[in-house]
């Protein structure tokens, strides 16, 4: 889905890592990079983006994979993804940036941060961060106290999620909203179609199967980077203890902000209290 559903923003594509990516710019400042989670794209971000706008210059970005971009057999390791984005943004005359991501976006994000700490002035992730060997560690059968995290498994599949999906994905996107979405019509009909047809495009379930695939390369990776050395703000609502979990001490200069009652979609369900809480940081 193109920016002609947001005002004052545009789209713009570029050839980086071998791959094409899709964007969506608008605003002026310092450059500001967000980038968007499963099973959403860089629409998740269209109630955000105008706020931010007024005080930065807001890049938006389709991940490998994603919605307009393209969606290769391969390089979906958060390192490989978060290279893309390190030259998008390179090749859009930056050499440093602020960077935020949700969800596997915040996982690039981290590495982005972990890997390029040279292009990265600040770091912002929310629900949930990086993966770690707690990963491994999610129970297949789900508990009271716990979330129903079977999409975890569900993705690691190879080749059926895409034949039972194809032309259905809509289910996914209203199950998952309305189990973890507080309110659920935060995300009104309109994104969720959106959603939908993205994840309907051939090839792109597998792709975001991939995503989840990589998490025992993440996770490998996340072993050799660094202790972070920018500051960094990790925010949740229905996941805030994992955010804490993944993010603390991997950085030397953390701090956290929970958003209570929220669910996992924040940037759709509490957009202005997002922007605040992203303009505060980043000054």
């Amino acid at each position: 889905m193109g920016s002609d559903m947001l005002d004052g923003f545009e789209d713009g594509y570029a050839e980086v890592n071998g791959i094409r990516l899709h964007y969506v710019v608008g605003g002026e400042g310092a450059p500001l990079v967000l980038l968007p989670g499963w099973p959403r794209t860089w629409w998740q971000f269209h109630k955000v983006m105008p706020i931010l706008a007024r005080r930065y210059r807001v890049i938006a970005v389709d991940l490998r994979g994603m919605g307009g971009s393209d969606k290769p057999d391969g390089g979906y390791d958060k390192k490989t993804m978060a290279s893309d984005v390190h030259e998008l943004v390179r090749s859009l005359g930056h050499d440093r940036v602020f960077i935020a991501g949700e969800d596997i976006g915040s996982m690039v994000a981290f590495s982005f941060a972990a890997n390029h700490p040279e292009a990265t002035t600040k770091l912002a992730l929310w629900e949930p961060g990086h993966p770690d060997e707690s990963f491994r560690s999610f129970p297949l059968l789900p508990t009271a106290a716990g979330p129903n995290l079977w999409w975890f498994a569900f993705n690691q599949v190879e080749g059926l999620p895409e034949k039972l999906l194809a032309g259905r994905f809509r289910l996914v996107v209203d199950w998952l909203i309305d189990y973890m979405g507080t309110p659920p019509d935060a995300i009104d009909e309109r994104s969720r179609a959106v959603y939908a047809e993205a994840y309907d495009q051939p090839g792109a379930v597998r792709a975001a199967n991939r995503w989840y695939q990589a998490f025992h390369d993440d996770i490998e990776d996340a072993k050799k980077y660094p202790v972070l050395g920018m500051p960094v703000l990790g925010m949740g609502g229905i996941y805030f203890p994992f955010v804490k979990a993944l993010t603390e001490g991997r950085a030397s200069d953390t701090r956290f902000v929970e958003f209570p009652g929220a669910g996992h979609y924040l940037s759709e369900e509490r957009p202005e209290d997002l922007a605040r809480e992203l303009t505060a940081f980043f000054g």
